[in-house]
């Protein structure tokens, strides 16, 4: 287990590291692979649309990652309805070429039963494959955790079958899953709030501030 990892709210700059660890991160998954069947071009796949929406959570969410780059959470503010990314048909169509159909798909599957009041989104909860099992994504779901906590918003994610225990842990309890056609199946999963003595009140009907620091896998 990791002794000690330092967590930061990402800055522009990390925009295109935060895709590229998440490219990896998902490469070899049973996920990625049902994305982008052809394994020559998959990492540059998923590294060009994941980019659009590790873009998109610096204006309507929040990313927090290691120091040194090894784990990052990308998640999205759901006080009220966001906006899709600029140009995002454009954009996905660019990037997904072929493929882009399964990410349709998979948007409109992890889409249909999401919460519909204020919540907070982890969208991603990514590793480096070469630092897994040292304490980074309990370190990342810890501090996460905490966040909420304090200003007592329920929390969703979607998670493979290997993470269900871990998020679990950290009181996610499981919701209908939902099975790729031909491919893998999926666990979203949701955390009620827990509000303390500290709890931040949210105002749904303010835009959302991605510069919001005391917020925010």
């Amino acid at each position: 287990m990791a002794t000690h990892v330092r967590i930061r709210l990402a800055r522009w700059a990390d925009i295109d590291p935060v895709a590229s660890l998440a490219a990896d991160a998902l490469h070899h998954t049973p996920l990625g692979q049902w994305l982008v069947p052809d394994a020559t071009h998959r990492r540059q796949i998923l590294a060009d649309v994941l980019l659009i929406w590790v873009e998109h959570a610096m204006f309507f969410g929040d990313i927090h990652l290691t120091d040194d780059l090894t784990a990052a959470a990308v998640a999205f503010h759901r006080y009220r309805a966001i906006p899709p990314p600029a140009n995002y048909r454009t954009r996905l169509t660019d990037a997904a070429g072929a493929h882009t159909t399964r990410f349709d798909l998979l948007d409109t599957l992890l889409t249909s039963g999401q919460p519909t009041e204020p919540h907070y989104h982890l969208a991603l909860l990514v590793v480096r494959p070469d630092t897994q099992r040292a304490g980074r994504a309990t370190a990342m779901l810890t501090h996460h955790r905490n966040r909420l906590d304090h200003i007592g918003l329920p929390s969703w994610a979607t998670v493979p079958t290997d993470s269900q225990h871990r998020f679990a842990r950290h009181g996610y309890t499981l919701r209908p899953t939902v099975t790729l056609p031909d491919g893998p199946t999926l666990h979203p999963m949701r955390r009620n709030a827990h509000p303390t003595s500290g709890a931040t009140p949210i105002n749904p009907g303010r835009l959302l501030d991605h510069r919001w620091q005391d917020f925010h896998v």
